[in-house]
């Protein structure tokens, strides 16, 4: 088995973290960049990953959260929120930053960014809310991955309540809304019911159809 794969094997949704032990730095930031790295439609990156350490906001997080503790006894909370809608100024703004990174464009880059132009800020701001938040849970994805492989612990979770939660961070002001929320940290193995249990998944043959 592959090291990634032992890793994976060996994550799991952590129920009980202790809060005594933080997460360096750099796994954090590396963390952060295999989320950054994911890949996104058309590139346009359309959420961004809110890092919160502050105990007291956390402490405000909590209750909006069903009481859940990894909120509190994590080392970083990471609230991943996506674009509330597509905008022109936000799709130029992507468009313009890749033209400037690889010094240049071509008319069939361009005729692309006008097509998304004329069709994504036409949409109703939900669905393309929905679009973006989608594109979150694939950064989110990248970043559980990524913990597993520097061995820190994690959870996704959506159980929270996201309109009081981009209150709290002050997130309507800034075009996003909160999709879901990934504590970092480690696990207290002697208060988490979860960590001793095995690993249960479909089997292959029950999850994968090969077209041939």
């Amino acid at each position: 088995m592959s090291e990634l794969l032992q890793k994976l094997e060996w994550r799991y949704a952590t129920k009980k973290m202790n809060p005594a032990k933080a997460v360096p730095q750099e796994k954090v930031d590396r963390i952060l960049e295999a989320a950054r790295l994911a890949p996104t439609s058309s590139g346009l990156q359309p959420f961004e990953i809110i890092v919160v350490t502050s105990t007291a906001v956390r402490e405000q997080i909590k209750p909006k959260a069903w009481g859940q503790g990894q909120i509190t006894d994590c080392s970083h909370l990471l609230v991943f929120a996506a674009w509330d809608t597509y905008t022109a100024e936000r799709i130029n703004a992507m468009f313009d930053m890749t033209n400037a990174q690889r010094g240049g464009t071509n008319e069939g880059w361009e005729n692309y960014r006008q097509m998304l132009l004329n069709s994504y800020p036409a949409r109703d701001a939900q669905t393309n809310f929905e679009h973006a938040a989608r594109q979150a849970y694939i950064g989110l994805g990248a970043a559980l991955i990524a913990a597993a492989f520097e061995e820190v612990d994690s959870t996704p979770m959506e159980g929270f309540d996201p309109k009081a939660l981009d209150e709290i961070l002050g997130l309507g002001a800034r075009g996003l809304r909160s999709v879901a929320i990934m504590p970092l940290g480690y696990r207290d193995e002697s208060g988490d019911w979860l960590v001793n249990l095995k690993k249960v998944r479909r089997p292959r043959e029950l999850f994968v159809t090969e077209v041939k």
